[in-house]
C-alpha cells in the first residue's frame, strides 16, 4: 500500500520568527506551516513558553541544515530576580526557598567569572532532558526528583548589563548549544548565596539570524493571504553560514546529487572537515572534505528558494 503524501507545498528556506511569550515553539512552527501551507518544517532550538525572541524555522530541504544553526552560538538577554528559588528556576514555578541577602554589583561581576569559558551546567528539573527514558519535566510534575547530570557548555560571554533595582539585574549571555538560561539564574543565585531565578528571557540572536530578520506572528496572517508568501523566506544557504563553502563543477554536482564523492575547489576547508558544496551559489550537498573531493552526507534535492540574505 502506497504511503499517503502529507498535504502542503514543497517550499524551501528559512524564516526567523519573533516568538511572543505564552506560545510554545512547536505551536509557532505549526502557525508558520499553516501560513505558508508548507509540507515540512522544523525549528533550530526550543524557546520556553514564557520566553520571547528569535525562533529560526526551516522549511523543506532547509531542514537538513537545522543541526548547524542549532549548534551555533545564541545570544540572550535575561533578568534574574534575587532572593528566591523556584522549582522551575523561573517565575512560572512555585517558590521553594527565600533569602534576605542581596549582592552588590561588584559581587555579581566577580561571580560571573565562574560562568565563562568551558563550564559544566545541570539542566533545570523542568526540562525536556531525558532521564531513564522519561522527560525530566514529566518526572518533576509527578513529584519525583530527576537526577540530572552536568553537561559541558561553552560560554563565549556573560555580562551584567544593568541593575534594575535591589532585587533584579539584567544580563547578556552568548553561549553554544545546550545552554539553559534558567540554570544560569539558579546557579548565579546559589554562587552569590542569595538564591535566584529567571524573571524574563529574550533570545536576540540565533546563529546567523538577528532580530532585524524576524517576522511577528501577526505577519503570518499577511503571509497566508499572499500566494507568493514563500518568497519571504531566507535562502537555505543561510543555515550553512557556520561551515566552509566549496564550489563544484556541473559534473561534480551531478556526482554529489547521486550520493558519490564529487570534485570541489576553492574555500578554506581542511581535510576531514564538514563543508558544503555549491553550484552557482546554490547548495548541492553537505559532506566531508577529503583530498579535493566532498564525500556527501546530505544531498539537496532542489536549489534553495527565497530572497538573498
Amino acid at each position: 500500500m502506497a504511503r499517503r503524501r502529507v498535504a502542503g507545498k514543497d517550499i524551501c528556506g528559512w524564516l526567523a520568527v519573533d516568538k511572543p511569550a505564552g506560545v510554545s515553539s512547536a505551536d509557532t512552527v505549526e502557525k508558520a506551516k499553516r501560513a505558508l501551507t508548507a509540507r515540512k518544517a522544523g525549528h533550530a532550538g526550543t524557546l520556553d513558553i514564557p520566553a520571547t525572541g528569535i525562533l529560526a524555522i526551516a522549511f523543506g530541504e532547509a531542514t537538513k541544515t537545522i543541526p548547524f544553526v542549532t549548534a551555533a552560538n545564541k545570544t540572550y538577554r535575561f533578568t534574574v530576580r534575587f532572593g528566591a528559588s523556584t522549582d522551575t528556576d523561573d517565575a512560572e514555578g512555585s517558590v521553594t526557598d527565600t533569602s534576605k541577602s542581596r549582592p552588590d554589583n561588584d559581587e555579581i561581576r566577580q561571580a560571573l567569572d565562574q560562568f565563562r569559558g568551558e563550564i559544566l551546567q545541570v539542566p533545570p528539573n523542568f526540562s525536556a532532558v531525558k532521564v531513564s527514558g522519561e522527560r525530566a519535566h514529566e518526572l518533576s510534575r509527578r513529584g519525583e526528583e530527576p537526577v540530572l547530570k552536568a553537561r559541558p557548555l561553552k560560554v563565549e560571554r556573560i555580562e551584567l548589563l544593568q541593575r534594575l533595582d535591589r532585587d533584579c539585574a539584567e544580563f547578556e549571555l552568548v553561549c553554544g548549544k545546550g545552554g539553559y538560561v534558567r540554570s544560569f539564574a539558579r546557579d548565579l543565585g546559589q554562587t552569590l548565596g542569595c538564591l535566584g531565578h529567571a524573571l524574563k528571557l529574550r533570545r536576540t540572536q540565533s546563529g546567523p539570524f538577528k532580530e532585524e530578520d524576524c517576522l511577528s506572528l501577526r505577519d503570518f496572517d499577511d503571509l497566508a493571504m499572499r500566494s507568493e508568501g514563500a518568497a519571504s523566506l531566507l535562502p537555505l544557504e543561510i543555515g550553512l553560514a557556520g561551515i566552509p563553502e566549496l564550489r563544484c563543477t556541473i559534473e561534480g554536482a551531478s556526482r554529489l546529487r547521486n550520493g558519490s564523492p564529487g570534485e570541489v575547489f576553492g574555500g578554506q576547508a581542511s581535510y576531514g572537515q564538514t563543508a558544503w558544496a555549491s553550484l552557482s551559489g546554490k547548495a548541492v550537498a553537505i559532506g566531508t572534505f577529503r583530498a579535493g573531493e566532498l564525500h556527501p552526507h546530505r544531498v539537496f534535492k532542489r536549489p534553495a528558494g527565497g530572497k538573498a540574505p
